[in-house]
């Protein structure tokens, strides 16, 4: 029988939910978006230039539109400094960190999956 609470998720007839979690899923499941989110985590900031060092087999423009979409999303700050040549920084938000923390134990578990 179908759960027919507030809080169940709608789904269609082809069993398409609609919830909150399918914008997360959207988000994540992008290609380099889950090491993105625990490359930036791993640190306090990290410039456009040291993130493409942690991902050598991204494309630069993945890489920006990932930070882009991140950025969007709440996910990352992004600050920009006023010097020459301009300084970018990318941080994680509490948003960000949060998705982070939670995604550890599904990174921990797919590495010794391998």
């Amino acid at each position: 029988m179908a759960d027919t609470t507030a809080d169940a998720p709608v789904c269609d007839i082809d069993g398409m939910c609609y919830c909150p979690l399918t914008g997360v899923i959207d988000t994540l499941s992008r290609k380099y978006a889950m090491q993105l989110v625990s490359i930036i985590g791993a640190h306090d900031s990290l410039r456009f230039a040291e993130i493409e060092a942690h991902l050598s087999t991204a494309s630069t423009s993945t890489i920006s539109k990932r930070l882009d979409e991140f950025e969007d999303a709440g996910l990352i700050d992004r600050t920009q400094y006023n010097e020459i040549p301009p300084r970018v920084e990318y941080s994680l938000t509490d948003d960000g960190d949060e998705v982070r923390t939670r995604l550890e134990p599904l990174l921990e578990w797919a590495s010794a999956a391998e």
